[in-house]
C-alpha cells in the first residue's frame, strides 16, 4: 500500500512550502510521502531557505520548484496551503481527504543585508517548524493508534 501523500502548496514554491516540506519530512517516517508545489512556481528554491534549513540539520538543496498541476493525477490525501494566494487557487486532488491552511509571512520579501534577511528566514522557519512538528506528532500518534 502506498503511503498517504501530503502536499504543501504556496504560490512560488521557493521558500515557505520548501521549509515546511523539509521540516515535515524530517518529522515523519516512511509511512508518509511529503511534497511541495506552487500555483505559480518561481523556478528555483531560494538560497536563503536552503541556508536556514541547513542551520537546523535539514538538507533541502536537492529540492526544486514545481507546479501543483504535476500532482493532479496523484492520490493526495492532505493538502496544506502556507500562503493565502495558494489557498484561493488550490484545486481538489484525487483522494484528498483533508485540507488545512496555515499562513506564514513570505521571507522572500525580506530586505537589507543577507544577515538581515536571514533573521526573517529563521523566524519564518521557526514558525513553520512549531506548526508542522505539532501536526506531525498528531499524525504519528493517529498512525500508531490505527496500526
Amino acid at each position: 500500500m502506498k503511503p498517504p501523500t501530503i502536499l504543501i502548496l504556496c504560490t512560488g514554491n521557493s521558500c515557505r512550502s520548501h521549509l515546511a516540506e523539509g521540516i515535515l519530512r524530517a518529522a515523519l517516517n516512511e509511512n508518509f510521502r511529503v511534497a511541495s508545489a506552487g500555483s505559480n512556481p518561481s523556478g528555483y528554491v531560494h538560497p536563503l531557505s536552503i541556508k536556514a534549513m541547513a542551520e537546523i540539520g535539514i538538507d533541502i538543496s536537492g529540492h526544486h520548484s514545481k507546479h501543483m498541476d504535476q500532482f493532479l493525477t496523484d492520490e493526495v490525501s492532505t493538502v496544506i496551503t502556507v500562503c493565502g494566494n495558494a489557498d484561493q487557487a488550490c484545486p481538489m486532488f484525487p483522494g484528498q481527504m483533508s485540507r488545512h491552511h496555515w499562513g506564514f509571512d513570505d521571507p522572500a520579501h525580506a530586505t537589507g543585508t543577507e544577515e538581515d534577511q536571514m533573521v526573517v528566514f529563521r523566524r519564518v522557519r521557526d514558525d513553520i517548524s512549531r506548526v508542522f512538528r505539532a501536526y506531525a506528532a498528531g499524525l504519528l500518534d493517529a498512525h500508531k493508534a490505527s496500526a
